[in-house]
Formats: structure tokens, sequence, C-alpha cells
């Protein structure tokens, strides 16, 4: 078994932090739903304007929400720009769902590799 790439979330924009929260990151379910991320399931986030990267789990949130809670509140700021990768392990690789967030963080734009 490998690891691949199974879904990520290009472009979403941070929308709020909460540093006193048990942990994880709310992202609009809508766009949970079009990369087939399952609540509570494990993510990556890249923050792309500071380079920082931690592991998590993925809450639904409100249409256009990005917020980063717990520890994850000190590795951004409102308006920072990321990526929320999940991996699977499988034998070969199947394929990914992508999309590309619009600056409200609805879907401009969606792949599958």
């Amino acid at each position: 078994m490998k690891c691949f790439v199974a879904a990520k979330i290009h472009e979403i924009r941070v929308t709020a932090k909460a540093l006193d929260y048990e942990g994880s990151v709310a992202i609009d379910a809508a766009l949970l739903q079009a990369v087939r991320i399952e609540p509570f399931e494990q993510v990556h986030v890249i923050n792309k304007t500071t380079g920082a990267r931690w592991v998590t789990y993925a809450i639904p949130g409100a249409q256009g929400v990005f917020s980063l809670n717990g520890g994850g509140a000190r590795l951004g700021e409102v308006g920072d720009t990321c990526i929320v990768l999940t991996y699977a392990w499988q034998p070969y690789f199947f394929e990914a769902r992508v999309i590309y967030c619009a600056e409200d963080n609805s879907i401009a734009k969606r792949l599958v590799y």
C-alpha cells in the first residue's frame, strides 16, 4: 500500500480564528462535500502565506467559512490563503477530487486528478 492524495481544496482563505477551542478547522460544508472530505476526517493544512503546515481534522462550517481553531489559530491570520489535503492508503492511485476557491471561498474550479 502507498499513500496517495485523495482530496485538495486550493486557495481557501481564512475567515476566522478561535484559539479557545478543542481543535480542528471549520470548513464550509459544501466544500467538504465537493471533495468528499468527511466530518472529523484528518486533514493536512498548508498556509501558503506563512508556510506553516499542520495536521488536524475537519468539521463542517457555514457557507464561506474557513476557521482555524485551537492551536491551529496560531498558525495563520484572517485573509491568509491555504491548501487543505487528505490522503488515502491504496495499492495504486485512483483519483483525487480537487477544487479551487474564489475570494469568498465559493467553488471557482473543479478538477479530478
